[in-house]
């Protein structure tokens, strides 16, 4: 440690900043990178978002980087990317999930450009930036951030409620006095455990209704979206 600090302690005041942006740069890119493929990605699948993830956290983390650097009000700055967030976003439906660990990822590669390290920073006096964090306190921050997911992702707080939809050819079963019936006749055929049916179009040409079913689900993975109104 004592060479550690005398290390730190030789480094110039650019060195040091550069150092210091590297450090948490790596602390950053490390955690997105758990978060995203640790938890989200065994569920969804999708390495769309995964790579979105990390290059989220990449640019959120410079960004704000940089414009403290400028002496740019950090408000602002998450305020303008607020703005292309949800003008960008907004032209996919994306879900729930996908939106909240977007957040997360926000949020984390934000504290760690905010957090200068006092390890490194503290060594010199004339040393101009934010308030100065310890190490641990930026490693312990960033590891809460794991714990929360974990516990949200593993803990099974409550039964999940799924959905699906479904093509249905006994239309002759979809008429209310016969829901019960309709009910017990899915549940036979697809071995899930029904609680609700919601009846969507109706093709009489065709003798084909289209459902949505709702069942238990313990990992309560899909979705749930609003009924089409119309289908092929």
């Amino acid at each position: 440690m004592d060479t550690l600090s005398q290390f730190l302690a030789s480094l110039s005041g650019d060195t040091c900043r550069i150092v210091d942006m590297i450090l948490r740069l790596v602390v950053n890119t490390f955690f997105c990178f758990v978060i995203a493929r640790a938890f989200y990605f065994p569920k969804s699948r999708r390495k769309d978002f995964f790579m979105t993830y990390i290059l989220v956290g990449f640019c959120i983390f410079m960004l704000i980087h940089l414009m403290g650097d400028a002496k740019i009000k950090t408000g602002i700055a998450m305020g303008l990317f607020a703005i292309f967030c949800i003008m960008r976003y907004r032209t996919e439906s994306v879900p729930i999930r996908e939106m909240t660990y977007l957040f997360l990822i926000i949020s984390l590669a934000a504290i760690n450009a905010l957090a200068w390290v006092a390890d490194i920073s503290g060594k010199h006096p004339d040393f101009l930036g934010p308030e100065l964090t310890a190490v641990g306190e930026l490693l312990l921050t960033d590891a809460l951030f794991i714990v929360a997911i974990w516990i949200a992702e593993r803990v099974n707080f409550a039964k999940g409620l799924s959905s699906k939809y479904i093509k249905y050819d006994k239309i002759e079963l979809i008429t209310p006095d016969r829901r019960e019936e309709l009910v017990e006749d899915l549940k036979k055929r697809t071995g899930l455990d029904i609680t609700k049916v919601d009846i969507g179009s109706i093709d009489f040409l065709k003798d084909m209704a289209l459902l949505k079913i709702f069942y238990n689900d313990e990992e309560g993975s899909d979705a749930l979206q609003k009924m089409p109104k119309l289908y092929e």
